[in-house]
């Protein structure tokens, strides 16, 4: 459930107002959907818990909207070449990766949790194995975001300023330890109903709900870091921010400028001048002037 947080220079894509723009609304609305998730748990231990499970898949869909713009805002920071993903390892594991992994992580928390409010609305025998995917998918998605929040926090950084390096550790450490309570939340729910006859939201254990509870708080913090770490990023100029390794950020600027490496130029170069020579027709060899008529007629 937690989000892409990098300190790339890649990530500044487009026009800067443009960017700038989308950057706010992505951390915004991510800040905001963690508030829909604690509000969706703490619905959980009210008189109308139905009405949580519906803030729960609301704040679910708000978190898959923000990794989808993550991943595209990084495959647009390199112009959707991904070639350069041979260049920078961490650009094929990190910055794409994690969004990838969160929006599978969240569309199986979201089915786990729709499938345990249609059981509770429709009641019926005909529903009960819903419940079991149910239950298994809320593991599964819970265990992609652990796996995502560790990929999020095996980010290396050779380039970036201290300052930004520090807000960057204080969004990757809440959405570590939050993505962890979740993990065992749902872990111990699901050994706790093993042995029980329950049905619907009695699936749900006041474990799961208290786990879940400040897990959300966690992505709260971070989320609030992560605005700060935004506004840094897009405010302050002469920032020192990560480039991406192994040449593929020369790589990329040539190719934005409409170059290309010396050795393909070269080998075009050579290319172009055999084409130009098999072009030319040969004309008739001129006689050479013997060199006694050379002297006749300088005299």
């Amino acid at each position: 459930m937690v989000k892409l947080a990098s300190a790339r220079e890649s990530r500044m894509y487009g026009p800067r107002l443009a960017r700038s723009r989308l950057e706010y609304i992505n951390a915004g609305l991510y800040v905001f959907a963690t508030i829909v998730l604690l509000g969706g748990f703490a619905a959980q231990l009210s008189k109308e818990p139905k009405s949580g499970l519906v803030l729960l898949l609301i704040g679910l869909a708000l978190i898959v909207m923000v990794n989808v713009h993550d991943l595209v805002a990084h495959l647009a920071g390199v112009d959707y070449r991904l070639q350069m993903m041979g260049f920078d390892p961490q650009l094929a594991l990190v910055e794409v990766a994690v969004p990838v992994v969160q929006i599978l992580g969240s569309l199986l928390f979201f089915l786990g949790i729709l499938f345990l409010f249609i059981q509770e609305e429709k009641g019926s025998y005909g529903y009960f194995k819903l419940e079991k995917h149910g239950m298994n998918m809320l593991i599964a998605g819970s265990v992609l975001w652990m796996l995502g929040s560790i990929h999020n926090s095996c980010q290396i950084y050779e380039r970036a300023g201290g300052h930004i390096q520090i807000l960057q550790h204080g969004v990757l450490i809440p959405f570590l330890m939050g993505s962890l309570l979740f993990v065992v939340g749902a872990i111990l729910n699901s050994r706790e109903q093993s042995g029980r006859i329950h049905h619907g939201l009695e699936l749900l254990g006041m474990t799961w709900i208290w786990l879940g509870i400040f897990g959300s708080l966690f992505f709260f913090v971070g989320g609030l870091t992560n605005v700060v770490k935004v506004y840094t990023m897009q405010q302050i100029e002469g920032l020192r921010l990560e480039k991406l390794r192994e040449g593929a950020q020369e790589r990329l600027s040539q190719e934005r400028e409409g170059q290309v490496p010396l050795i393909i130029e070269e080998h075009r170069i050579r290319r172009r001048q055999a084409e130009e020579a098999a072009k030319v027709v040969p004309g008739p060899t001129p006689t050479p002037t013997p060199y006694k008529d050379v002297l006749v007629g300088q005299s």
